[in-house]
C-alpha cells in the first residue's frame, strides 16, 4: 500500500517533465490564447505567429486589483500548480482572479512542435526573459492590469517569478518562487545537459527531425528526470528498500510519463533553463547580486531541502540580497528534494499552501 500510494504521488510530480500531467476535463478552465504576432526575442530573433496559452480562474474585479500570475515549470503546463489554486486555497479563487500561463516551448504556447512556420529545429532558441516578456504583453495588453497581487510559480515557475521581480518591478506587488534558481550554475546545466544527450542519442531523434515520438531516449529522460534527480538519496530510501521495488518503480514511471513531453519542446525549455540568470537583465551587467539587491517586491521563497536539480543553496543565497523576503524550507524533517515543490504529499502541500496564504495576507489592500 506504501508503495501505491506513493506511485500516486509521483504521477502528480511528473508535473516536473510534462506538459499534460492532468488530462483536460470539461469541467476545467477553458484553454485560451493570445495572439502576440511575430515575437521578438532577446537573441534578435522572432517567433514567427506567436501564441501564448493560458487560463484562467476566479473573476477580475472592477479595478484590476486581485490578479495573481502563474507561471509554469520545465515541461510543466497551466495545471503546473493546481494544489494551490482553488477556494480556500492559499490562490482563493474565491477572493483572486488567477491567470494560468503556458510557458514560451511548452507545447500549448507556441513550440517547436506546433508551429507552423519554424517547425522542429527551425524554431528559435529563447530564454527565461523571454518568456517573462510574453506574460507581460499578455497582463498589459490583453488584460488591461497594471500590478498583480503576485506572481507564483515552481522550479522554472520559479525562476520566472524572479525575473518577473528584476525586469518588471513595479508590476506586482509580490513574487513566490519555489524551488527557483537566481541564476544556473554549471551542476544543473550539467543534469540538463545529460538529459539532453539521452534523448539527443536515439538514433529516432534523427537531429531533431523526426517524425514518431523518440521512445528510448525519452524513457531514459524520464528516467533519469522525475525517477531520480527531482529526489534525495533519504527520500527514495524510505519509499523502497529492495532494488526490484525501486527498478520497478522507474519502469512504471517511465511507462506512464514517456509521452507527455515532446523531445524537441523540452531540450529548448532546457536550454532556456541554462541560460537563467537574472543579472543578464538589461541594465545589471551580469551582476547578479545587485539584480536581486533591486528587487522591490515582496518576497516569499519556497525551497527543497536536498535539491538536485536547483540546489537550496542557491535560494538561501538569494534570500541574503532580496531586500523584504521571507525564506521558508518546505520539507526540512524528510528531505524531498526538488520533490517538495510539487504537492505530491499532503504535508509538502500544506507547508507551501499554508505559508503563501499567510504571505498573501500581509499584504496591502
Amino acid at each position: 500500500m506504501k508503495i501505491k500510494l506513493h506511485f500516486l504521488g509521483v504521477c502528480l510530480a511528473l508535473v516536473f517533465c510534462s506538459t499534460s500531467v492532468f488530462a483536460h476535463k470539461d469541467t476545467d478552465p477553458a484553454h485560451q490564447t493570445y495572439s502576440e504576432g511575430n515575437f521578438p526575442l532577446e537573441n534578435g530573433l522572432a517567433i514567427e505567429n506567436f501564441k501564448i496559452s493560458y487560463t484562467t480562474q476566479g473573476t477580475l474585479n472592477a479595478d484590476k486589483s486581485n490578479a495573481i500570475l502563474m507561471v509554469t515549470a520545465i515541461g510543466g503546463n497551466h495545471h503546473r500548480i493546481d494544489y494551490l489554486i482553488g477556494p480556500g486555497k492559499a490562490l482563493d479563487t474565491d477572493k483572486y482572479f488567477v491567470i494560468c500561463t503556458d510557458a514560451i516551448g511548452n507545447g500549448l504556447t507556441s513550440s517547436p512542435s506546433n508551429s507552423q512556420t519554424q517547425a522542429n529545429v527551425s524554431f528559435p532558441e529563447f530564454n527565461i526573459r523571454d518568456m517573462v516578456n510574453s506574460q507581460y504583453r499578455l497582463i498589459t495588453e490583453h488584460f488591461g492590469i497594471t500590478k498583480l497581487v503576485t506572481v507564483v510559480g515552481a522550479s522554472m515557475g520559479g525562476m520566472q517569478a524572479l525575473q518577473w521581480a528584476v525586469s518588471y518591478p513595479d508590476a506586482m506587488q509580490s513574487v513566490v518562487p519555489i524551488i527557483p534558481l537566481a541564476k544556473t550554475h554549471a551542476w544543473t546545466t550539467g543534469v540538463l545537459e545529460m538529459l539532453r544527450q539521452s534523448i539527443m542519442a536515439d538514433p529516432a531523434y534523427q537531429g531533431g527531425k523526426y517524425d514518431k515520438p523518440v521512445e528510448k531516449g525519452m524513457r531514459l529522460w524520464a528516467g533519469w528526470l522525475s525517477g531520480v534527480i527531482v529526489r534525495t538519496p533519504a527520500y527514495q530510501n524510505q519509499q523502497f528498500n529492495t532494488p526490484e521495488a525501486e527498478i520497478n518503480f522507474i519502469n512504471k514511471l517511465q511507462d506512464a510519463s514517456w509521452k507527455r513531453m515532446d523531445a524537441n519542446d523540452w531540450i529548448w525549455q532546457s536550454r532556456a533553463y541554462d541560460r537563467h540568470d537574472i543579472g543578464q537583465t538589461k541594465g545589471f551587467n551580469g551582476d547578479t547580486v545587485a539584480a536581486l539587491k533591486s528587487i522591490k517586491a515582496k518576497t516569499l521563497i519556497l525551497a527543497g531541502t536536498g535539491d538536485l536539480l536547483n540546489p537550496e543553496s542557491d535560494a538561501k543565497e538569494s534570500a541574503k540580497y532580496i531586500p523584504h523576503v521571507k525564506y521558508v524550507a518546505i520539507n526540512d524533517v524528510k528531505p524531498m528534494g526538488h520533490l517538495s515543490g510539487a504537492g505530491a504529499t499532503p504535508n509538502e502541500n500544506d507547508v507551501q499552501n499554508k505559508s503563501i496564504k499567510q504571505f498573501l495576507s500581509t499584504l496591502k489592500k
